[in-house]
């Protein structure tokens, strides 16, 4: 099971023990964590679930696509390097210690 760390707005920190096949915005949905709102449920159709991945995790995350990357010129946050939706993200066992930071605000 892979543990993912959130890192809230406040700058404390969360730890969740997830499942192989769910996606980082399924997680922090499901546990309640803070700072994701997840509006459209998990269809790349809104920004409310940007993420700032932690740059050590970026180049083992799969390559965003064009929806993706389009839809985050949309997110109420400043977009970075590192954002990502957390939607589009997949959780391997590869990603076991994926580090993700919530942003100022998704609306």
């Amino acid at each position: 099971m892979p543990l993912l760390t959130f890192v809230l707005k406040d700058g404390t920190t969360t730890s969740i023990e997830a499942h192989v096949g769910e996606t980082v915005m399924g997680v922090a949905t499901s546990s309640g964590v803070p700072g994701i709102e997840a509006l459209c449920g998990g269809f790349c159709s809104c920004a409310t679930c940007h993420i700032y991945v932690d740059e050590d995790w970026l180049d083992k995350l799969p390559a965003m696509a064009t929806d993706e990357d389009e839809m985050l010129n949309s997110a109420a946050a400043e977009r970075r390097a590192n954002s990502r939706l957390g939607c589009q993200i997949t959780l391997t066992q590869a990603l076991d210690g994926l580090t993700v930071t919530m942003p100022d605000r998704q609306t």
